[in-house]
């Protein structure tokens, strides 16, 4: 019996966007190795950001991934409030996932997302301000699990005194 490949490491920062009407800001992927009930490529919602690049901290990687990806250099970015660890297969490197996620509140729901695609290793369907009630009424598959009760706490404005741990949905 072949024992299973080792995933790589990839340390990750991403940012809860929440725009002043509490809305979130996703991205939609098709994922390249996931299929869904009808034999398309699973689509799938998640946060911005990325990879930490050599050198980085959290934090700055978050910010430069927010320019990256929704042309919002000017976003401050507020304390982590939830980790996901584990391996993660939708994107096309499979990977041993160590994220981070960070509160960011924007003043306005304005982004840029036209350099959006060129930084990503899997399609990108579009992006969207969620509605949060509407979010976590939805069937759509969003990574990672709990993240939408997450942002309705924050939306309150609870902050964890510790970051949530966070899981993968299920396949």
């Amino acid at each position: 019996m072949k024992a299973a490949p080792t995933l790589a490491i990839r340390h990750v920062a991403r940012a809860i966007v929440l725009d002043p009407h509490d809305r979130i800001l996703l991205i939609a992927y098709a994922s390249v190795h996931a299929k869904g009930p009808d034999g398309a490529p699973l689509r799938f919602w998640f946060m911005p950001g990325g990879g930490l690049e050599p050198g980085e901290d959290h934090v700055t990687a978050c910010r430069r991934e927010l320019g990256e990806e929704i042309g919002r250099t000017d976003a401050a970015i507020g304390p982590q409030v939830a980790a996901c660890d584990g391996p993660f297969h939708l994107f096309r490197q499979p990977r041993d996932a160590r994220e981070r996620y960070f509160l960011v509140r924007l003043p306005d729901d304005r982004v840029d997302t036209s350099r959006l695609a060129e930084t990503e290793d899997n399609p990108v369907l579009g992006t969207r301000w969620w509605p949060i009630a509407e979010l976590r009424a939805s069937s759509e598959r969003v990574e990672p699990a709990g993240l939408a009760d997450l942002a309705a706490d924050l939306a309150r404005g609870i902050i964890p005194a510790r970051p949530h741990v966070l899981t993968w949905q299920r396949s």
